[in-house]
């Protein structure tokens, strides 16, 4: 198992501000940074950094504005494949294998309505579309569901099974978040152990997004579902600096979190470390 923590934890971009060597001490596995315009990033100077750190990575992203892969505007579908098409070969560049977000639909778009069966239809083929992408670059994509103030299309692991197997290319799966699940699931272990084969990525968030170990998800019972399905690649910790106006506002986060930003990743992942040892796992 690989323990990972999210840059916009300290920043927006990845920058100076990240603390690195504080992250490498303290037992993570890697990073997963935001990628939202991919010619932002100097591909180079983040390659140096991270093997200078002897970090491995991962990327998340989103569907920008003018970007919805559900829109009935061609231009707007067209625009969101151009987006993840490049996006990807820039993941490929990091030297990562590991691309996730909520590619379905942008973050925050809730047009008050359920989706509909040409939503979803042109969801599953907008991801079929990327697959040459994906196998081109030797990157795998793991849709995020998100909860309801966030996303109207897909909100639980049942309806994620069923996306990515209705796309049916091993390079696509599912990322499992436990703060989302943790508002739209019954049972968030059991909702977990539903992901089986097409989990691709966890993202190990406690309820609120402060550290992990002091709030109510039942890490237990997730550990025991991720090694009841045979998973092992990343647990990151997502969160969010409340400090940044632009992440706050478009992460409803209005409070601090923990007492430093940083706790909330070097606390945390040692909680996950030993918790995930408590049960047998092996780093």
């Amino acid at each position: 198992m690989r323990f990972g923590v999210n840059t916009m934890i300290w920043s927006g971009a990845f920058d100076a501000s990240i603390p690195l060597a504080a992250i490498k001490k303290a037992g993570v596995d890697g990073i997963e940074i935001p990628l939202f315009d991919p010619s932002a990033l100097d591909v180079a100077a983040f390659r140096k950094s991270l093997a200078d750190h002897a970090l491995a990575c991962t990327v998340c992203s989103v569907n920008p504005p003018g970007k919805n892969p559900l829109s009935d505007d061609p231009a707007a579908r067209a625009a969101a494949l151009e987006h993840w098409t490049r996006i990807i070969d820039v993941v490929a560049e990091t030297g990562s294998d590991m691309l996730v977000g909520p590619s379905c639909s942008p973050v925050g778009y809730l047009p008050g309505r359920r989706r509909t069966p040409d939503e979803w239809k042109r969801g599953v083929e907008f991801h079929q579309r990327l697959i040459p992408a994906l196998e081109q670059a030797g990157v795998h994509l793991a849709v995020e569901p998100l909860n309801r103030f966030e996303t109207y299309f897909l909100n639980t692991a049942a309806d994620a099974v069923q996306f990515v197997e209705e796309i049916g290319n091993s390079r696509i799966g599912i990322l499992f978040d436990t703060f989302h699940a943790n508002i739209e699931e019954k049972d968030v272990a059991a909702a977990c152990r539903a992901c089986g084969p097409w989990l691709k990525h966890v993202h190990t968030c406690e309820n609120d997004r402060g550290i992990p170990g002091t709030g109510h998800v039942d890490w237990n019972g997730l550990f025991l579902a991720l090694k009841d399905i045979g998973y092992d690649s990343w647990l990151t910790i997502e969160s969010f600096n409340s400090g940044i106006p632009e992440i706050a506002a478009a992460t409803a986060i209005w409070r601090d979190l923990a007492p430093a930003p940083g706790d909330i990743a070097l606390q945390g992942t040692a909680f996950l470390q030993r918790a995930w040892a408590s049960m047998g796992g092996r780093a």
